[in-house]
Protein backbone atom coordinates (compact mmCIF):
# COMPACT_ATOMS: atom_id res chain seq x y z
CA UNK A 1 0.00 0.00 0.00
CA UNK A 2 1.15 3.38 -0.45
CA UNK A 3 1.08 6.08 1.74
CA UNK A 4 -0.68 9.84 0.54
CA UNK A 5 2.68 11.04 1.68
CA UNK A 6 1.79 14.72 -0.18
CA UNK A 7 -1.14 15.01 1.81
CA UNK A 8 0.93 14.78 5.06
CA UNK A 9 3.63 16.84 3.87
CA UNK A 10 1.19 19.68 3.30
CA UNK A 11 -0.29 19.52 6.66
CA UNK A 12 3.59 20.44 7.80
CA UNK A 13 4.18 22.76 5.18
CA UNK A 14 0.93 24.56 6.29
CA UNK A 15 2.42 24.44 9.83
CA UNK A 16 5.96 26.25 8.12
CA UNK A 17 6.11 29.57 10.01
CA UNK A 18 5.66 31.67 13.22
CA UNK A 19 2.82 31.30 15.01
CA UNK A 20 1.57 32.55 18.77
CA UNK A 21 -0.89 30.17 20.84
CA UNK A 22 -3.30 31.03 24.19
CA UNK A 23 -3.37 27.96 25.99
CA UNK A 24 -5.08 27.09 29.27
CA UNK A 25 -3.84 24.01 31.45
CA UNK A 26 -5.77 22.16 33.62
CA UNK A 27 -3.66 20.62 36.85
CA UNK A 28 -6.26 18.05 37.80
CA UNK A 29 -4.02 16.73 40.74
CA UNK A 30 -4.31 19.98 42.67
CA UNK A 31 -7.35 22.14 40.95
CA UNK A 32 -5.69 24.32 39.29
CA UNK A 33 -5.72 26.65 36.20
CA UNK A 34 -3.12 28.27 33.88
CA UNK A 35 -3.23 30.65 31.52
CA UNK A 36 -0.43 31.09 29.21
CA UNK A 37 0.91 33.24 25.36
CA UNK A 38 3.24 31.05 23.53
CA UNK A 39 5.13 32.44 20.37
CA UNK A 40 7.06 29.66 18.47
CA UNK A 41 8.66 29.02 15.18
CA UNK A 42 8.68 26.26 12.70
CA UNK A 43 11.15 25.84 10.61
CA UNK A 44 11.99 22.74 7.90
CA UNK A 45 15.09 20.75 9.05
CA UNK A 46 17.86 20.25 6.59
CA UNK A 47 19.12 16.39 5.46
CA UNK A 48 22.37 17.04 7.84
CA UNK A 49 19.61 17.33 10.92
CA UNK A 50 17.82 14.90 9.93
CA UNK A 51 20.15 12.34 10.15
CA UNK A 52 20.93 13.26 13.68
CA UNK A 53 17.34 12.86 15.17
CA UNK A 54 17.91 9.33 13.81
CA UNK A 55 20.88 8.58 15.13
CA UNK A 56 20.45 10.36 18.32
CA UNK A 57 17.27 8.03 18.51
CA UNK A 58 19.67 5.58 17.35
CA UNK A 59 16.71 4.86 14.14
CA UNK A 60 17.65 3.78 11.02
CA UNK A 61 18.30 5.98 8.61
CA UNK A 62 15.42 5.27 5.47
CA UNK A 63 16.97 5.43 1.98
CA UNK A 64 14.84 8.47 1.13
CA UNK A 65 15.18 11.40 3.95
CA UNK A 66 13.23 14.27 1.61
CA UNK A 67 10.19 12.28 2.42
CA UNK A 68 10.36 12.92 6.18
CA UNK A 69 9.00 15.73 7.36
CA UNK A 70 11.13 17.27 9.92
CA UNK A 71 11.49 20.75 11.52
CA UNK A 72 12.88 22.41 13.47
CA UNK A 73 10.84 24.23 16.70
CA UNK A 74 11.79 26.78 19.38
CA UNK A 75 8.78 28.64 21.67
CA UNK A 76 9.19 31.04 24.43
CA UNK A 77 5.96 30.63 26.87
CA UNK A 78 4.90 33.10 29.70
CA UNK A 79 2.35 32.18 32.10
CA UNK A 80 -0.19 34.42 34.10
CA UNK A 81 2.29 34.00 37.25
CA UNK A 82 4.86 35.49 34.98
CA UNK A 83 6.97 31.82 34.38
CA UNK A 84 9.22 32.10 31.56
CA UNK A 85 10.07 28.65 29.52
CA UNK A 86 12.06 28.40 26.70
CA UNK A 87 12.94 25.50 24.53
CA UNK A 88 14.05 24.11 21.00
CA UNK A 89 14.09 20.88 19.29
CA UNK A 90 14.30 18.93 16.34
CA UNK A 91 12.08 16.44 15.38
CA UNK A 92 11.03 14.02 12.47
CA UNK A 93 8.35 12.19 11.33
CA UNK A 94 8.61 8.70 9.90
CA UNK A 95 5.69 7.45 8.41
CA UNK A 96 4.93 3.58 8.27
CA UNK A 97 1.64 2.65 7.40
CA UNK A 98 -1.58 3.76 6.28
CA UNK A 99 -4.54 2.52 7.03
CA UNK A 100 -8.07 3.89 5.45
CA UNK A 101 -7.65 7.49 5.98
CA UNK A 102 -4.73 7.57 9.08
CA UNK A 103 -1.02 7.48 8.83
CA UNK A 104 0.58 6.11 11.26
CA UNK A 105 4.32 6.09 12.57
CA UNK A 106 7.37 7.14 14.52
CA UNK A 107 7.98 11.07 16.09
CA UNK A 108 11.43 11.17 16.56
CA UNK A 109 12.79 14.26 18.52
CA UNK A 110 16.08 14.73 19.59
CA UNK A 111 15.30 16.68 23.02
CA UNK A 112 11.78 15.38 24.72
CA UNK A 113 9.77 18.37 26.40
CA UNK A 114 8.72 16.64 29.66
CA UNK A 115 12.35 14.43 29.65
CA UNK A 116 15.81 16.53 28.20
CA UNK A 117 16.52 13.80 25.99
CA UNK A 118 16.21 12.06 22.61
CA UNK A 119 12.97 10.10 22.32
CA UNK A 120 10.34 7.92 19.82
CA UNK A 121 6.71 8.31 20.36
CA UNK A 122 3.87 7.35 17.73
CA UNK A 123 1.76 9.14 15.48
CA UNK A 124 -1.69 8.77 13.49
CA UNK A 125 -2.64 11.35 11.25
CA UNK A 126 -5.97 11.54 10.01
CA UNK A 127 -6.03 13.04 6.41
CA UNK A 128 -9.73 13.74 6.45
CA UNK A 129 -9.78 16.10 9.56
CA UNK A 130 -6.07 16.61 9.38
CA UNK A 131 -5.76 15.87 12.99
CA UNK A 132 -2.15 14.97 14.15
CA UNK A 133 -2.19 12.86 17.10
CA UNK A 134 1.46 11.85 19.11
CA UNK A 135 1.32 9.71 22.12
CA UNK A 136 4.92 9.86 24.27
CA UNK A 137 5.87 7.45 26.98
CA UNK A 138 7.60 9.00 29.68
CA UNK A 139 9.16 7.62 32.66
CA UNK A 140 6.25 8.47 34.83
CA UNK A 141 4.13 10.63 32.56
CA UNK A 142 2.13 9.65 29.46
CA UNK A 143 1.24 12.43 26.80
CA UNK A 144 -1.37 12.43 24.25
CA UNK A 145 -0.95 15.60 22.36
CA UNK A 146 -3.44 16.87 19.66
CA UNK A 147 -3.07 19.36 16.34
CA UNK A 148 -6.10 19.84 14.01
CA UNK A 149 -5.30 22.18 11.00
CA UNK A 150 -8.54 24.10 11.01
CA UNK A 151 -7.42 26.30 7.89
CA UNK A 152 -3.01 27.25 7.09
CA UNK A 153 -3.49 29.85 9.83
CA UNK A 154 -5.27 28.13 12.54
CA UNK A 155 -4.45 25.54 14.66
CA UNK A 156 -6.12 24.18 17.63
CA UNK A 157 -4.50 22.16 20.49
CA UNK A 158 -5.42 19.23 22.83
CA UNK A 159 -3.15 18.06 25.64
CA UNK A 160 -3.94 15.29 28.07
CA UNK A 161 -0.91 14.03 30.19
CA UNK A 162 -1.93 10.64 32.10
CA UNK A 163 -0.25 9.09 35.32
CA UNK A 164 1.50 6.28 33.65
CA UNK A 165 -0.08 2.85 34.00
CA UNK A 166 1.42 -0.68 34.59
CA UNK A 167 2.44 -1.97 31.23
CA UNK A 168 -0.93 -3.63 29.48
CA UNK A 169 -3.22 -0.86 31.90
CA UNK A 170 -5.38 1.56 30.26
CA UNK A 171 -4.74 4.96 30.85
CA UNK A 172 -7.19 5.85 33.24
CA UNK A 173 -5.62 9.06 35.86
CA UNK A 174 -5.74 12.02 33.93
CA UNK A 175 -3.03 14.49 35.72
CA UNK A 176 -3.17 17.62 33.31
CA UNK A 177 -5.54 18.75 30.60
CA UNK A 178 -4.69 21.36 27.95
CA UNK A 179 -6.34 23.31 25.58
CA UNK A 180 -5.14 26.14 22.85
CA UNK A 181 -5.44 28.37 20.12
CA UNK A 182 -3.01 28.62 17.28
CA UNK A 183 -2.74 31.55 15.03
CA UNK A 184 -0.10 31.66 12.68
CA UNK A 185 1.70 35.37 12.22
CA UNK A 186 1.63 36.71 9.40
CA UNK A 187 2.80 40.38 9.78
Amino acid sequence: MTIEIDRFQDFFDCCVGDWKTERTYHYMTRAEVERSHTDFGIHPLTSDFKIKVLNDNNYPIPDNLDILPGYHLEFDTVSDKGERVSQQLNLLFVPKSQTGSTIEGDYLRDRAYEEAKPIVSSFHFHLETRELLMKTFYTRVVSVDSITLINPHLRIRKILNYERSPEGEPLENVILVGFGVEQKDVT
